[in-house]
């Protein structure tokens, strides 16, 4: 693997027009989405809300810890070292605003930048 090889920037597209750096690195983003696969539905929420989306998740798929740590020991990720969701997703916002997300601005075909999946204005 190349220099930086670990921490390769992960940025995400959406339809909507929105996108954004989520990871650096294909660990970091396999622990999102092993973590909380719902992150999509987390920009623009408080915790709260946010809280309220994981339960849905969950009571829509009530099985979700259990496949969580079947993939996890898949791919050999030990489970006790997974993050908390809070963890996953503070990390998902500071990474929204910092330095490496401003590298990774992507334009849309007309040339103007795509939103931000977070107000970066916002601490």
């Amino acid at each position: 693997m190349s220099e930086g090889g670990e921490e390769r920037p992960v940025v995400y597209v959406g339809l909507d027009g929105e996108a954004g750096l989520l990871a650096l690195g294909l660990p970091e983003l396999v622990q999102l989405c092993l973590v909380a696969p719902w992150w999509r539905d987390a920009p623009g929420r408080t915790p709260e809300e946010l809280q309220v989306v994981a339960d849905e998740y969950r009571e829509d798929l009530p099985d979700f810890a259990r496949r969580r740590d079947r993939a996890a020991r898949a791919l050999g990720i030990d489970l006790d070292e997974l993050p908390s969701e809070a963890t996953v997703l503070a990390r998902l916002v500071e990474r929204s605003r910092g330095p490496v997300a401003a590298a990774c601005l992507v334009v849309g075909y007309e040339g103007d930048p795509l939103d931000p999946l977070f107000n970066t204005a916002c601490p």
